[in-house]
């Protein structure tokens, strides 16, 4: 954990010592009564925490907050829904590479039961996106979704709120792209939308679909990559592309 991070909730009580920021803070940082750390408060501002004391059960902290962090890039992740293991993967890495919104959606050859996984439907998703807003020390946690199918999630991209003629849109695909990823222009005033077929790849509707929506189809070279190590590469390469870093 480079940030510990807390709901608005948690900040008028004890830390159990049970809870993994606790064991964090005692066993990892060491930090002892009237040691500082770093802490943020989700979708809030930075700050420094001072562990005030401590007893078996409990940490009492203190905390004094900063400036809000930087808003997050203007970048959209829509995947094809993918096992929960590569999902775990991708749901903490594109978080820390700062993206706005991730969407899981069904496909042509997306295996629908991904969606009842208990991933989706205990909550666990959310600490997976912790864990990555914490590694990139932010505090900006991106919009998930998961389970609605593309061609519904595709006609958010004509809408006003997505922005129209302010989108660049981009679709990932091993079969028939016809430029590399690294190619492709985008502006650094304009929304990102990447899409990702699932393990399977893109279907022969998916691939209308998103050219009726604009996508352009690109590749990332010959190299059939696992579908977060992808996410990774062309997350870096987009980010780039757009002066972001």
């Amino acid at each position: 954990m480079n940030l510990i991070l807390f709901d608005a909730d948690e900040l008028d009580r004890p830390l159990a010592r049970t809870d993994p920021r606790a064991q964090h803070l005692c066993e990892v940082l060491r930090r002892q009564p009237g040691d500082r750390f770093d802490v943020g408060l989700v979708d809030g501002p930075r700050g420094k925490g001072t562990l005030v004391a401590q007893t078996d059960q409990v940490l009492e902290l203190s905390f004094v907050w900063g400036p809000l962090p930087p808003p997050l890039d203007p970048l959209t992740l829509v995947l094809g829904l993918p096992r929960p293991q590569t999902a775990r993967k991708v749901l903490q890495e594109a978080t820390t590479l700062g993206v706005e919104a991730l969407h899981f959606v069904q496909t042509e050859r997306a295996e629908a039961q991904y969606a009842q996984s208990s991933l989706w439907a205990s909550g666990e998703w959310r600490r997976h996106v912790l864990a990555g807003v914490a590694q990139a020390f932010d505090t900006r946690v991106p919009k998930v979704t998961w389970g609605r199918s593309l061609s519904s999630l595709l006609d958010a991209v004509k809408s006003p709120a997505a922005g129209t003629g302010g989108v660049s849109r981009i679709a990932l695909d091993n079969y028939e792209a016809s430029v590399p990823l690294g190619a492709c222009e985008v502006s650094p005033v304009a929304r990102i939308w990447l899409a990702l077929g699932p393990e399977r790849g893109w279907g022969p509707a998916d691939r209308t679909l998103l050219r009726e929506h604009g996508f352009v189809l690109a590749h990332l070279g010959e190299r059939v990559l696992r579908a977060e190590t992808a996410v990774v590469a062309s997350l870096a390469i987009l980010r780039s592309r757009a002066g972001w870093i």
